[in-house]
């Protein structure tokens, strides 16, 4: 089957072609050089850049796959989580080709699309070695969710954060320290040269039993070591050290989460998606402690939101006879347990 991906929940106007798990085509517009000026995504901005964007992505993502509407099996659809102006303008697409084009419509729950992401691979590659059940850190700008996927469609919540997101908290640490957005990035390149225990910020581990995340605390840790130590803006190596720092907390926390989540349940296997899943103090960090548990990250370019995770996801569910009808509506939340009801 072949699939058509469409991805517009917050910043990214993208769209994908999926054969049979191997990515056709994935063009992805971004937003961050307009969101820049703001320290954070501007919802309305978001959504206007999607109705520029969305058919110029969508025409692409079709030549480049050397397909057409009509070769296509069905078009699936992020419907939620999301900002709700991105969302309607990539549903309103896709109900229109699907109509037009008399195809089956597929909504899909962004967070799937991420459990998705590690599966995809490009034309001649091996497919990957990665199969259910296992334990899935997904970590964006808005989720940080551990869970147990048993197979595809049905999961189990682990935990989730109590407050900040840990992109969220990468973003805002990096405004703190007057690093551009988006803060991920920023703060990773600032903490490559820095000491990773100049400054000893706390980790929120709260109850050791549960897998709940918290980054509030941390968040107010760094400001108010900014407060009292202030750094000189010359002072390069005191902001690496504070960044590095920093990261370390998040990343130590994330970690020892995960890790304690594969041995509660009993997987040896550890799936990370999400744009932080792009950060490579994490990567290493979680290859250096998982012991007997495999580890599977999805390419970097799969990493942040894109129409491919999409596209395959729809796979599924259309593989198993699942599609939505004309009623679908977008769902700015939408909690992932509701997928195996």
């Amino acid at each position: 089957m072949r699939i058509l991906g469409i991805e517009t929940s917050c910043d990214e106007t993208s769209a994908a072609v999926v054969e049979e798990g191997v990515v056709c085509s994935n063009v992805v517009q971004g937003q961050a050089d307009l969101h820049a000026a703001y320290g954070g995504v501007v919802p309305e901005l978001a959504s206007r850049a999607h109705i520029r964007h969305i058919f110029p992505v969508v025409t692409e993502a079709l030549r480049q796959s050397n397909c057409t509407g009509h070769s296509l099996d069905g078009i699936a659809v992020t419907a939620g989580p999301g900002l709700i102006g991105g969302l309607l303008v990539g549903l309103a697409v896709a109900k229109g080709m699907a109509m037009a084009l008399e195809k089956p419509l597929i909504g899909i729950h962004h967070m799937e699309g991420h459990l998705m992401s590690p599966f995809l691979r490009a034309e001649g590659e091996t497919p990957s070695d990665c199969d259910f059940p296992f334990v899935a850190l997904l970590v964006s700008g808005g989720h940080t969710w551990l869970l147990y996927a048993e197979r595809f469609g049905r999961y189990r919540l682990l935990g989730q954060t109590r407050d900040d997101a840990a992109g969220e908290a990468f973003d805002k640490g990096a405004r703190m320290l007057g690093l551009p957005y988006p803060g991920g990035p920023a703060i990773a390149a600032l903490a490559q040269e820095g000491d990773r225990q100049a400054v000893r910020f706390p980790r929120a581990w709260m109850d050791r039993e549960r897998f709940d995340f918290s980054f509030s605390g941390l968040k107010t840790a760094l400001r108010t070591h900014l407060l009292t130590h202030p750094l000189e803006a010359d002072d390069l190596q005191g902001h690496r050290d504070v960044a590095a720092s920093y990261q370390e907390a998040l990343v130590e926390v994330l970690v020892g989460k995960s890790l304690a989540a594969c041995r509660a349940v009993g997987s040896r296997r550890l799936l990370v998606a999400g744009g932080v899943g792009a950060n490579q103090r994490l990567r290493t960090v979680l290859t250096q402690q998982a012991g007997a548990v495999q580890v599977w990250v999805p390419p970097l370019p799969f990493c942040t939101d894109n129409g491919a995770m999409i596209a395959l996801a729809g796979w599924h569910r259309l593989r198993l006879g699942q599609c939505s009808d004309w009623s679908l509506n977008v769902r700015p939340r939408w909690p992932i347990a509701e997928l195996s009801a």
